[in-house]
């Protein structure tokens, strides 16, 4: 799978966190409904095109598009993490009992979140952030049971350099084996039949730094060109 290089339309250096969510945005096909988590998977949005994607959030909208400009901004028209969204033709609002009924009865065709810890085998934990008040797990166990597809993005390490995925989770887990996509700044993975596989190194990124910052088993599957 090819790689992509990490600048904006206009050429200027892109952040972490957009490199990440424009390669989660291309996993994204016409027609799916889609919830995005709160940080980098809410900069999903922005990278989509033309493509019609119907954006869902568990506050009971269906349908919005991107942040407003300044000037836009409706204070009561806001995505899951409280932060603005545009309305588009066709939006649709209805109450966060309905919204959670969609993600439980299968509806959600694809969710992007974020996470604390991904193991080799597709668990996930994303809710206790280790010495922080724990205000409860929200939307996030709801999502992984119910969503389709399930799109992690993250960095691929702590700020301290300690990796994120790992072999068996050492956090409080939101659920397990249901992570199907990693993206982060250095490369994707997928989960297939319980086990780790990377397919793509990011532009700039090596399979050797790769290797080093990642604890996880994982096998091998990138063409010639992403792994030179």
């Amino acid at each position: 799978m090819p790689r992509f290089k990490p600048r904006g339309n206009r050429g200027n250096i892109m952040s972490v966190r957009d490199i990440i969510a424009r390669r989660a945005a291309r996993e994204l096909r016409a027609g799916d409904i889609v919830n995005l988590g709160i940080g980098i998977p809410a900069l999903v949005p922005r990278y989509l095109g033309e493509r019609e994607v119907h954006l869902h959030s568990e506050n009971g909208v269906l349908g919005f598009g991107d942040t407003p400009s300044p000037e836009e901004v409706d204070a009561n028209l806001v995505n899951a993490g409280k932060q603005p969204v545009t309305e588009k033709p066709g939006t649709a609002y209805f109450d966060s009992s309905l919204s959670f009924a969609m993600i439980r009865g299968g509806h959600v065709n694809v969710a992007v979140i974020g996470a604390l810890q991904v193991s080799a085998a597709g668990d996930i934990a994303n809710w206790a952030v280790p010495g922080k008040a724990v205000l409860g797990v929200g939307g996030a166990m709801d999502l992984c049971a119910g969503a389709r597809r399930l799109i992690v993005t993250m960095t691929h390490t702590e700020k301290d350099g300690t990796p994120k995925i790992v072999p068996q989770l050492t956090l409080p887990a939101t659920a397990f084996g249901v992570v199907d996509t990693i993206v982060t700044e250095l490369a994707m993975f997928r989960v297939v039949n319980g086990a780790l596989v990377l397919v793509e190194l990011q532009e700039g990124a090596t399979l050797d730094e790769v290797r080093a910052k990642t604890t996880a088993p994982f096998e091998e599957r990138l063409s010639a060109h992403a792994a030179d």
